[in-house]
Formats: C-alpha cells, sequence, structure tokens
C-alpha cells in the first residue's frame, strides 16, 4: 500500500495541472478576444509612437 501512498500526490498534481491547461486554453479567444486584441494593438502603437517621437527629438 505504499506505493498507492507514493503515486497519490502526482498523480492529484497531473489532474490538477491538466485542468489548469484546459482553463487556459478554453479561455483564449471568444467573444473578448477582439477587443483584447485591440486593446494590446493600441498600447503597442502608444509605445512605439512614443519610441519615435523621442528619437525624433535627439536627431
Amino acid at each position: 500500500m505504499d506505493y498507492v501512498s507514493a503515486l497519490v500526490p502526482p498523480v492529484v498534481m497531473a489532474v490538477f495541472f491538466i485542468g489548469v491547461v484546459r482553463v487556459i486554453v478554453k479561455t483564449q479567444g471568444g467573444a473578448a478576444k477582439a477587443k483584447e486584441d485591440a486593446a494590446v494593438d493600441a498600447a503597442l502603437a502608444r509605445a512605439e509612437n512614443a519610441r519615435q517621437a523621442s528619437a525624433g527629438g535627439d536627431a
């Protein structure tokens, strides 16, 4: 019975890990994907504009 008690924690952790991965995969995309992508694109554009403005001021 020692082997059962030795195998239970890794099996429980593996099941939990698989559950976490499934939740992460399922939450990718969906209805909010376009809004999230737009927010990331806007943030990247602001960062790029700030970088170009600082580079343009130095030149």
